[in-house]
């Protein structure tokens, strides 16, 4: 039975690779964007656009209504609970069925992370919201690793990272937009939380080497103190809320807080998550192969 799907953030590289799995399922597909000329590609794909803002909750009914199913998604920040919180409510003054939101690693009010301990407050509301819900908690994304290290790979075959020598169970960004895309099209998911990792828990070291297969020459892992990953992310640009919000990581990260992998994945899926160097043949090009 087709379905009305409403996916917030959908401008964003995990929602609109939802809205590429989901193209041709016979459900209907509802977007969110806040900037109207954000909306413009995804009508060309037939994709219902909505013009909306988490921030803004006057702006949500038009856009929530009649929607079946949420996929809900803020971007990290201090202001993220009261995001998810205006969205949460939107989908139950529509009558929404299911929501799935996109909560993050670790989640939990005892979390050594500001934005892990965020999320827990938006996971227990939707808990508590009497709607059917699911929440998923992804790991480290693969995608990280083109901000933190793709000029210094391309550069001088090295990746300078503040991580030590720490494990995440890093995962393709591209895994949770399809495992979103089955929870919000399959039955049974509803209650139900899943903590997403790729297959295997990697140091720095053993990601460098994969990077420099996928490029096919040699990148070297430097581990660097986190006050001189600070100061490039301060003449970046970077507001002192998310320097501090990815510091938080990098020292749990650094002392193994992520050192873990499951088969959450595949056994819900049926299918292995893409690998490190699975992911480094795919975006070689980014890291600076020829």
């Amino acid at each position: 039975m087709a379905k009305t799907i409403l996916i917030t953030g959908a401008t964003g590289n995990i929602s609109s690779g939802i809205l590429n799995n989901l193209k041709g399922s016979g459900h209907n597909l509802r977007a969110l964007v806040r900037n109207p000329e954000k909306a413009d590609a995804l009508k060309k794909q037939g994709i219902d656009v909505r013009i909306g803002d988490l921030e803004k909750p006057w702006t949500l009914g038009p856009a929530f209504e009649g929607a079946d199913t949420v996929w809900l998604l803020g971007p990290p920040g201090p202001r993220a609970p009261e995001q998810s919180s205006n969205g949460l409510w939107a989908a139950k003054q529509a009558g929404a069925k299911h929501v799935v939101r996109m909560s993050a690693v670790g989640a939990a009010f005892n979390a050594p992370t500001i934005n892990s301990r965020l999320h827990a407050l938006s996971d227990a509301e939707v808990a508590a919201s009497g709607i059917p819900y699911t929440i998923l908690k992804p790991h480290f994304f693969a995608q990280n690793l083109m901000m933190m290290a793709g000029g210094s790979i391309a550069k001088d075959g090295a990746m300078y990272v503040a991580l030590g020598e720490g494990k995440v169970g890093i995962i393709d960004s591209r895994d949770i937009s399809d495992f979103a895309a089955h929870v919000l099209t399959h039955p049974g998911h509803e209650g139900k939380t899943y903590t997403l990792t790729g297959p295997a828990s990697l140091n720095m070291h053993q990601v460098a080497e994969a990077l420099g297969k996928g490029i096919g020459k040699p990148v070297k892992y430097i581990p660097i103190p986190w006050e001189a990953a600070q100061q490039a992310m301060t003449q970046m640009g970077m507001d002192a809320w998310t320097i501090n919000f990815l510091g938080d990581y990098m020292k749990a990260y650094s002392a193994n807080w992520g050192d873990f992998a499951n088969g959450e994945f595949q056994a819900v899926t049926g299918k292995a998550p893409r690998s490190m160097e699975q992911f480094a043949r795919d975006f070689a090009a980014a890291f600076g192969k020829k």
